[in-house]
Parts: C-alpha cells; sequence; structure tokens
C-alpha cells in the first residue's frame, strides 16, 4: 500500500502540507546570504501567508518583510510585524486603510505616476514610504529606466510632500523566470542592478540622495553570489520552492517545503491513471514543459512526491499531474505506483507555483516537521 506519511492519516479533503523543517532550513541558508552580502533581507510574504511561518522568519531574525497587498499587510501587522512594504501599486481606493496602517506601523508602498502621490499627499494623516516603481524588462508596473524626466519628476514631486519619504528605486525582475541556469539568471541580475544604480546616480546628480535599491525575486537571491550594489532584497517563494523554481535551477528537490496532500478517489490501471479530489481550484492551473531530470516527460501540473518519514523525499519519475479541471486531478503514474495504490489513500503533490496553491489552501494547512509544540496556528 502507498501509504501517506503517519502525521497526515487525519486529512480528508485537499491541504497544503509544509515541512517547517525545510522551511526552517531554506530561510536560514537565505538569511546567512544575505548577512554575507550585508543586504537586507525583507522576504516577501506572500508565498506563505502564514503566521507560523511569519513567525520562523522573526525567530530567525527577520523583522521586515514584503507584501502584496493591503489586506495582506493588515493581517501581518495583526501578528506583530512592524515593518512592511506593500510592493504592489497604490489603489486609490484603499486610501483610508493605508491611512490606518500607516499610522499603526512603518509602512511603505511604490509609485509610478504623479497622480498617486498628489492623491497621497491629499489623504494622508500619517507618514508613509515611497518607493519609486521601475521597470526593468517584464512590461508590468513602474517607469523605464530611460524615462529620466519622468523619473526626476516623480522623485521631486515625492519629496514636496511632508508626510511622504522617498526611499529609493524598486524592482522586479520576472525576466529571471523565463531563463535557466545560473548563468542566465546572473546575466538578468546584473543587467538589473546596472541599470537601477545608473537612475540612482542620476537622481544623485539632481541632488536627490541617499535613495535605496530594492530588488526581489527568488531566482536571482538563489542563484546569485555576489549581490552588488543594492540594499534590499526581497524573495518570497525561496520559504518553500515549487516546480517552477526547480526548472529554473534555483533549488534541489529536497528544498521543496511544500505540498499538497490530495486525497484518490478513483484508480483506472489501464488508463496508467488515479484521480484524485484536488484540482484548479487547488492547485492553480499554472503548468510547467517537461522536467526530464527527474522524469517528468510531459507537459504537467505538478509532480507526485515519495513518501518519507513525516514528510516526504524526491519526486517519483513518471508520476505527474496529466490535467486538471475545477476540483478533479488525473494524475499518470506507473504501474508498479498504482499497484500499490487504493482508494482513500493521499498523494502528496509538489505543486508548480506554490504561492498559489498555499493562498488557494490557506483555510487548509497542515505543519509537519516541527517539534511538539513548536507551532502555534
Amino acid at each position: 500500500m502507498f501509504t501517506p506519511p503517519p502525521s497526515l492519516a487525519h486529512l480528508s479533503r485537499p491541504s497544503l502540507v509544509v515541512d517547517l523543517a525545510k522551511v526552517r532550513r531554506n530561510c536560514a541558508h537565505m538569511i546567512a546570504k544575505a548577512k554575507a552580502n550585508g543586504v537586507r533581507l525583507r522576504p516577501h510574504l506572500k508565498t506563505h501567508q502564514s503566521h507560523v511561518v511569519g513567525r520562523l522568519l522573526r525567530d530567525l531574525g527577520l523583522g521586515a518583510a514584503t507584501v502584496s497587498s493591503v489586506s495582506m499587510a493588515q493581517h501581518f501587522a495583526d501578528d506583530g510585524w512592524n515593518d512592511l512594504c506593500v510592493a504592489f501599486p497604490i489603489n486609490l481606493r484603499e486610501l483610508p486603510q493605508i491611512d490606518a496602517l500607516a499610522g499603526r506601523i512603518h509602512l511603505a508602498s511604490l509609485v509610478d505616476h504623479p497622480a498617486t502621490v498628489h492623491a497621497l499627499a491629499e489623504a494622508l494623516h500619517h507618514p508613509l514610504a515611497l518607493w519609486i516603481k521601475i521597470d526593468v524588462g517584464p512590461r508590468r508596473c513602474g517607469l523605464d529606466p530611460s524615462q529620466h524626466e519622468e523619473i526626476i519628476a516623480l522623485a521631486q514631486l515625492i519629496r514636496a510632500q511632508p508626510l511622504l519619504r522617498l526611499a529609493g528605486l524598486l524592482t522586479h525582475d520576472s525576466r529571471t523566470y523565463g531563463v535557466s541556469g545560473a548563468a542566465a539568471v546572473s546575466r538578468c541580475y546584473r543587467d538589473t542592478c546596472q541599470r537601477l544604480n545608473e537612475v540612482r546616480r542620476l537622481l544623485a546628480d539632481h541632488g536627490i540622495a541617499p535613495l535605496e535599491i530594492s530588488v526581489g525575486d527568488t531566482p536571482s537571491a538563489a542563484l546569485v553570489d555576489d549581490w552588488g550594489e543594492v540594499d534590499e532584497f526581497r524573495p518570497g517563494n525561496f520559504v518553500y520552492y515549487d516546480l517552477q523554481q526547480l526548472a529554473i535551477g534555483s533549488c534541489t528537490p529536497a528544498d521543496l517545503a511544500a505540498a499538497v496532500a490530495c486525497p484518490v478517489v478513483g484508480l483506472y490501471p489501464a488508463r496508467s491513471h488515479a484521480v484524485v479530489y484536488g484540482g484548479a481550484v487547488h492547485l492553480s492551473k499554472q503548468s510547467q514543459p517537461a522536467m526530464p531530470e527527474i522524469g517528468l516527460p510531459e507537459t504537467h501540473w505538478g509532480a507526485v512526491l515519495r513518501p518519507c518519514g513525516e514528510a516526504w523525499a524526491e519526486p517519483i519519475p513518471g508520476a505527474w499531474v496529466a490535467s486538471l479541471t475545477q476540483e478533479h486531478g488525473v494524475v499518470h503514474l506507473p504501474p508498479e505506483i498504482l499497484a500499490q495504490l487504493e482508494i482513500g489513500d493521499l498523494l502528496l503533490i509538489a505543486p508548480v507555483h506554490a504561492c498559489l496553491a498555499a493562498h488557494a489552501l490557506m483555510a487548509d494547512t497542515h505543519y509537519c516537521g516541527a517539534p511538539p509544540g513548536a507551532v502555534e496556528a
């Protein structure tokens, strides 16, 4: 029988399972790397959105963090975080909530348009730090580094507002998610650092200094050893890692710290398939190309992990999520694994994108790999 770890035997529906021993190891490694580079680590909490993991990060000595929404900032402020950056364009419909939160904690956010600055200046009663968002290539949000006049004017406008403080220049280089290997990621990162430092020097030449540079993506944080002339790094996915990071080369299978436990509801040996209660609403619809290096020869929506002790070991070659609908997951399995399975067993699925799975399963999260009494929800 393909037996799940004993600590998971009580699970009855799709659940995110977090191995806290692996989380602690992943976090400790990234914290040590930041210290070696003399760079402030401001981890992005959107990956896990968990008070348990947030407290673990604080226990390891971190006091500043990144979030992706005002509601997420409120969630973590309520649990004791006092220095948060909402790394998302300011939503002017949330100005009352932003102002209230700025009255409770050290709050920062980002802007790329003067209209936002004017609205903040009129609405705020509490201090707010602002980062100018720079777009180094993803073409999502931010000013292009070549927009010198716009950047200078925006910086001057922010500095003219009594309750606004210009912290510096911020970017997220998602280009690193489209390449693989340390050399390719490093080329993206060096380009990012060069362009941001050119903008910082431009602003200094216009009397706007000192300013910090904040960057944030897990592939760069994991694969680049020398972080160069930056002041702050904001990776998030390194806490759990996932198949996307594994394909890039940011981690090894041993670093995968989150899995989705899915009950088996159907067995179809003639098709080499099992069906699990675990679909797009649990794993997301994000897929991944073939990963032959770990035995996944086709496009997949997750990999099956081998149970081990109280958690799991490496992905099982030839075992992957072949398709998803809303609640169903169709899982391709080798014959020897199918022969061990019974309806009602659990399969542990490594998600393609852990952040999406963690968000979908916030209400159904189980922690393992920690000493008794060490976890408080």
